[in-house]
């Protein structure tokens, strides 16, 4: 089972690598939500990364339907991250009814080939999930990131093993969301094939130990492994 790690700077990047993490996903801004992170942070941790580094490609925080300027600098964003030698896209395009824009997204898919591309947790926000995957498989697409439209991925389990039957190995569905080490192990028995994971910094028991990255990254390897 793969590792993948949100990591939103230079040092979070290299910790993650460090700690075991089989992949990197880079943004910055976590906090809203993730986006597309500067030219410098991805030539330093490409640089320094000897794991598969994705970049989210997201010009702002908010919904995920964008004007025609935002999405010409999406490609060009795209296109920089080819050029710098990142492993895989992370990104999607709604319309404002909540369905996916197929044009826009099929137009990123195709600008950031071969690179695999991931459609980002846009797809929680999505009236038919399971249209919406049928239709991202036409497109394409390699995986989709999702929490199965709960505010977990531990939540929305239910929706994420449907959609994994509905997908049987044409697109990867990559749990999201609030993953932990107190609730990676059913994402494992549920055979899901990759995990991704901020690895937040969490309190525990009554000393209140203080676990960090590396050491909840570590542990969620062990318990995936």
């Amino acid at each position: 089972m793969l590792l993948e790690v949100c990591a939103n700077s230079y040092r979070s990047a290299v910790h993650a690598q460090m700690a075991g993490a089989q992949r990197i996903e880079l943004c910055e801004q976590l906090h809203l939500g993730g986006v597309t992170p500067n030219d410098e942070l991805i030539e330093r941790v490409l640089s320094a990364s000897t794991i598969p580094v994705f970049v989210l490609i997201r010009p702002r925080d908010g919904d995920f339907v964008y004007t025609e300027s935002e999405f010409q600098i999406m490609k060009q964003c795209i296109l920089l991250c080819k050029d710098l030698g990142c492993s895989g896209i992370v990104s999607g395009v709604l319309h404002s009814n909540h369905m996916i824009d197929l044009e826009r997204t099929k137009e990123l898919i195709d600008v950031s080939k071969p690179l695999p591309f991931t459609f980002h947790r846009a797809f929680d926000e999505v009236t038919d999930p399971k249209e919406a995957l049928n239709s991202l498989i036409d497109l394409g697409a390699t995986r989709i990131l999702s929490s199965g439209k709960a505010a977990s991925a531990e939540e929305g389990i239910t929706l994420l093993n449907e959609l994994k039957t509905i997908a049987d190995g044409r697109i990867t569905i990559l749990p999201g969301g609030g993953i932990n080490p107190e609730n990676a192990r059913l994402f494992k028995e549920h055979n899901f094939s990759e995990i991704h994971s901020s690895a937040r910094r969490h309190y525990q028991g009554a000393k209140k130990h203080k676990f960090s990255r590396m050491e909840i990254i570590s542990e969620l390897l062990h318990i995936i492994s």
